[in-house]
C-alpha cells in the first residue's frame, strides 16, 4: 500500500544485526580472553529493564492517546491524501517513541556505564539499584539523562525519513504489485547508516567524564556538550566509527586499551 509506515521494529533489527557483528569480532574475542563469556553480558539487566520499559511506556502512551479517526492509507487515496495520513501518523509515532525514550533512557545510561567499567576494570556500577543511588548522588538527576537529546533526534529522523521515502517511493517509483519486504530492509539499513552518529554521540555523552576511565583523558576528551562531542568526532573522522555490521574501525591509540 501507499505510504506504508515504517515503525521503529525495522531499526531494532538493524542493530540486531549490529550486535550480531559484534559478537564475532575482535573485541568481542578479547572480551572473552580477560573476563569470559560472562563478560559479553556486562549490562545486560539494565538494558533488558531498558526495553521492558519502552515497550510498556508506548503502549501505554498509545492506550491514552489513541488515533481513533486514523485512516489507514489506501491505495485509492489521491498524493495531498495519502500524505497528510502518513504525516499523522508518523506524528503520532514519534511522540510514542519520545516519550518512551525519555523514560527508558536511564537504564540505558546505566546499562553502557557498565559495559565500559571493561576498559578500566572498574566496579563502580555493579547492580541496577546502586547505579541508580550512585548516579543521583555524583551527577543529580540530570546524570540520568546525559545524551539523550542526540538519541531522541536520532530517532526522529529515522522515523521520518523512513516513513516519508517509503511514501515516496511507493507513490512514485514502485509498482503496487512488487513486495515490499526487501526495500524495507535496504531503506531501513540505509536510514540507520544516516542517523547512526546520533546513536554514538549519545552513547559516548552516557558515558564521559562519570569517573571511569573510558570516559576520562586519554581515552576520550571531557565534552561540554552533545554538539561538542560531535564537532571532536567529525574533526577525527570518527562520525561512521563502528558502524559498519562485520568491520569494527577505529584509530589506533582509540583501540589499545591496557589492562591492569
Amino acid at each position: 500500500r501507499k505510504g506504508k509506515v515504517v515503525c521503529l521494529e525495522r531499526k531494532k533489527k538493524v542493530l540486531f544485526l549490529s550486535f550480531c557483528g559484534l559478537m564475532f569480532s575482535y573485541p568481542a574475542r578479547h572480551i572473552v580472553e580477560v573476563d569470559g563469556k560472562r563478560g559479553l553480558f556486562r549490562g545486560l539487566t539494565p538494558r533488558l529493564i531498558s526495553s521492558t520499559l519502552s515497550t510498556i511506556t508506548r503502549g501505554s502512551v498509545k492506550k491514552a492517546f489513541p488515533l481513533e479517526d486514523m485512516e489507514h492509507v489506501s491505495n485509492k487515496d489521491d498524493v495531498k491524501t495519502s500524505l497528510r495520513k502518513v504525516v499523522k501518523e508518523t506524528s503520532h509515532e514519534m511522540m510514542m517513541q519520545c516519550v518512551s525514550r525519555v523514560v527508558s533512557h536511564p537504564l540505558h545510561v546505566i546499562s553502557m556505564r557498565c559495559m565500559v567499567q571493561f576498559v578500566g576494570r572498574e566496579v563502580k556500577y555493579s547492580g541496577v539499584f546502586s547505579a541508580i543511588g550512585r548516579i543521583f548522588k555524583e551527577e543529580g538527576i540530570l546524570g540520568f539523562f546525559v545524551g539523550l537529546v542526540p538519541r531522541i533526534l536520532g530517532d526522529v529522523i529515522f522515523l521520518w525519513c523512513c516513513n516519508l521515502l517509503a511514501h515516496f517511493i511507493n507513490t512514485y517509483a514502485v509498482d503496487d504489485n512488487v513486495s515490499g519486504s526487501a526495500q524495507w530492509r535496504v531503506w531501513g539499513i540505509a536510514v540507520s547508516m544516516l542517523t547512526y552518529p546520533f546513536l554514538l554521540v549519545g552513547d559516548l555523552m552516557a558515558v564521559n567524564n562519570c569517573g571511569l576511565r573510558a570516559g576520562l583523558p586519554p581515552y576520550a576528551p571531557a565534552f561540554t556538550s552533545w554538539i561538542h562531542c560531535w564537532r571532536y568526532l567529525s574533526a577525527q573522522g570518527q562520525l561512521f566509527r563502528g558502524s559498519s555490521l562485520l568491520f569494527r574501525r577505529a584509530p589506533m591509540p582509540a583501540a589499545c586499551f591496557p589492562i591492569d
